[in-house]
């Protein structure tokens, strides 16, 4: 399976903060959308960085509650490992697993076109081992 089907299944809509904002923004974005990380982008279609939960966490940890009123600059990951819509599924389930990410924007010609987690890679696989089964089960009552 290729990562643009699972985007044509989710849809490709990517929730994006600017640099600018703080990370107490980021966090009622996080909390409102009910997800667990959102592409850096001045203008919504290029990566500047990434930031997660796990990225504020750490923060709070490193340096207290101040962080809360910084730009979201200060807390991303600025080296954001992408995929493009062409690249194979279980690829990218592999470099997920082994390089611990949990969420992976999808960029085509330099722009960002949805992001795919680690939740929609393993979905996609059981949604695979299913169709699997059930063409083995078909195969096997004939």
């Amino acid at each position: 399976m290729l990562i643009g089907t699972i985007l044509r299944n989710k849809g490709s809509d990517v929730t994006t903060v600017t640099p600018g904002a703080s990370v107490r923004e980021l966090l009622a974005k996080l909390a409102e959308r009910n997800i667990g990380a959102v592409v850096v982008s001045t203008d919504g279609v290029t990566i500047e960085g990434i930031v997660s939960e796990r990225d504020v966490v750490r923060r709070l940890d490193d340096r207290g509650a101040a962080i809360l009123d910084e730009p979201v600059s200060s807390i991303m990951t600025t080296e954001v490992r992408t995929a493009g819509p062409g690249e194979n599924v279980d690829d990218l389930r592999r470099i997920m697993t082994v390089q611990r990410f949990r969420h992976m924007p999808v960029v085509e010609n330099g722009r960002l076109v949805g992001i795919v987690s680690i939740g929609d890679v393993v979905k996609s696989a059981i949604e695979e081992l299913e169709t699997e089964k059930a063409s083995l089960v078909d195969y096997l009552r004939r």
